[in-house]
């Protein structure tokens, strides 16, 4: 039987809130299931890879998150909190815009592990955040008041139904895996973006309205590619919509490159 590939997810963080009960007093640490039934589509294994706690009260580990590295083909980087201005060496302009500090170290750690070791990475939604975080980009805290854009990025109204158009840049990644399809559309669910790219960065497409980078990847031999958009919402037979099947198809396919 052919070697099924594993693919490792990080996890998102619920941390706990005042008045919090039962298991909700600690953080708890969960897949989104659609972003995981979108990679196992392809038939593939989906792993969620936990923080490790080394210096636990209760229970001390000596696993580090490179033995994880070692066991799995690729890393998926799913959406969730902001990145942390502090991350990146700012201060948060608003108190609601602070971030999960925790959680960007945990997956910066993750990042430069599979980075180190030349297994791909996908990142979506906060996940293109961390990589540039990650390569020491910066972030707008927040588009509305920082850049004035009229395009609609996020709006909790209609959730993952907010949808606009991107341009895909041209002689890009992207551009060759959408042939003849200069501009599509994505769902948008975000109210942070990429600012300074970080190091050796690529801008792959950008909101064809406000000129907000949706996508990069990262030049060299080692695959990462960062999404704005969750590709995981946008169905196979919804033809408004880009079909983003390609995409982890290319991801997978360089996970199984390197078996």
């Amino acid at each position: 039987m052919a070697h099924a590939l594993r693919i490792g997810m990080s996890a998102r963080f619920l941390t706990p809130r005042p008045g919090a009960v039962g298991s909700l007093r600690r953080t708890v640490q969960y897949l989104d299931p659609l972003m995981a039934n979108w990679v196992m589509s392809r038939d593939v294994v989906v792993l969620m890879i936990p923080s490790i706690d080394r210096e636990g009260l209760l229970h001390r580990s000596s696993m580090r998150l490179r033995d994880y590295v070692h066991e799995l083909d690729g890393l998926v980087l799913q959406g969730g909190s902001d990145v942390s201005p502090t991350t990146y060496g700012e201060e948060p302009l608003q108190p609601e815009w602070a971030g999960d500090r925790v959680r960007d170290d945990y997956e910066i750690e993750l990042f430069s592990e599979f980075l180190e070791a030349g297994k791909p990475v996908l990142g979506v939604c906060r996940g293109i955040q961390l990589i540039n975080v990650a390569l020491g980009g910066t972030l707008y805290q927040d588009l509305p008041s920082q850049m004035g854009t009229e395009v609609a990025h996020r709006d909790r109204s209609i959730h993952d139904a907010n949808i606009h158009e991107i341009r895909l840049e041209p002689g890009s990644g992207l551009a060759r895996l959408f042939p003849n399809t200069p501009l599509a559309r994505v769902n948008s669910l975000h109210h942070q973006a990429v600012r300074k790219l970080g190091r050796n960065l690529v801008v792959e497409a950008c909101s064809s309205g406000d000129e907000v980078i949706e996508a990069v990847r990262l030049k060299g031999r080692s695959y990462v590619l960062g999404v704005q958009w969750h590709p995981e919402f946008h169905r196979p037979d919804d033809d408004s919509v880009m079909d983003c099947g390609v995409i982890l198809e290319e991801f997978l396919g360089e996970a199984r490159r390197r078996i």
